[in-house]
């Protein structure tokens, strides 16, 4: 498995913070069929094009996110006094034996971890990620869909978020994915605790960079009523890729 890591004195200027300074209105709110017919499908009314391979590019909590950080290390999270008990009982091995070794590869933690990501449709109203880092599929929905049981990839809405048009150029948009329904899991992988109650909301944005590279970031809020003491907020940037040379999927480990 390869991705890139850049040195965190390395600054990227990425238009993350617009998403949410959007003034955002719901695809299906504002585009119709013809004559009143049903609306487009989330794949044709794409606001931007997130499908193809990406790589992760770590330029920031490098220490955090290359290795597994010694038990207690919460730097930059949210944990309130119960959290971090819960995190002080960290044992891999027990969750290796207990079949639990992808906790900290679910919904709240997986785009942190270095590796790989494939973006694709799965049908018209479905937009599916899998990670070749711990082999886990996440699956966006746009349309009514029914909650199963609790996993650890959770039970994710989507919603195409856009912005105002420049004058003479394209609208732009983001995507905005609220999952809920996890199994308690980890948002760090040294036992850093979630719970079943987490909330997580994200916003993915498409930018391209004056070489002509595209860049993803993911702005990421979690909430957890158990376990935070206030939300904990992360960016994450990907680099797409030509296509899926070094696609390497690995299982997940505890440790």
């Amino acid at each position: 498995m390869t991705y890139l890591a850049l040195p965190k004195y390395r600054i990227l200027t990425l238009a993350v913070t617009t998403l949410v300074l959007f003034v955002t209105t719901p695809a299906h709110a504002r585009q119709r069929g013809a004559r009143g017919g049903p609306p487009p499908t989330a794949r044709a009314s794409a606001a931007i094009d997130l499908t193809g391979y990406w790589v992760s590019v770590i330029t920031e909590d490098w220490r955090l996110r290359m290795v597994t950080p010694r038990k207690g290390q919460y730097d930059a999270l949210t944990l309130n006094a119960e959290g971090r008990r819960v995190g002080d009982t960290w044992d891999p091995d027990r969750d290796e034996k207990a079949g639990e070794q992808c906790k900290a590869y679910g919904a709240a933690n997986i785009m942190r971890l270095p590796g790989r990501l494939h973006i694709a449709w799965e049908n018209d109203n479905t937009l599916r990620i899998d990670t070749d880092t711990g082999n886990q599929t996440r699956r966006f929905h746009f349309h009514r869909a029914t909650p199963g049981e609790p996993t650890w990839q959770g039970h994710s809405v989507a919603t195409w978020q856009f912005g105002p048009a420049g004058r003479g150029g394209a609208r732009t948009g983001s995507l905005k994915v609220v999952t809920t329904n996890l199994r308690a899991g980890y948002v760090r992988k040294n036992g850093a605790p979630h719970s079943d109650k987490a909330v997580i909301t994200e916003y993915f944005d498409v930018n391209t960079m004056p070489n002509s590279d595209q860049w993803m970031t993911v702005t990421t809020r979690i909430e957890d009523p158990v376990y935070f003491s206030r939300p904990y907020i992360n960016t994450t940037d990907f680099k797409k890729l030509a296509n899926g040379a070094g696609w390497s999927p690995t299982p997940c480990s505890a440790k």
